[in-house]
């Protein structure tokens, strides 16, 4: 899942740098909506393995 929340900030990188180049607002704004998908989905996958490690302590 790590991988797929870093293809989705990649991805939404390259929109927002097509969206200032074109002076697309749209493009931009779907490009930062994609980078915080990104984000959210490292920090769920972050927060299991948290979750995983603890479990495996006890």
């Amino acid at each position: 899942m790590a991988d797929k929340g870093g293809m989705d900030k990649a991805k939404g990188k390259a929109k927002e740098a097509v969206g200032k180049v074109t002076g697309n607002d749209r493009m931009k704004a779907e490009g930062k909506m994609d980078q915080a998908e990104g984000e959210a989905k490292e920090a769920v996958h972050d927060a299991k393995d948290s979750m995983r490690g603890k479990r495996s302590k006890h």
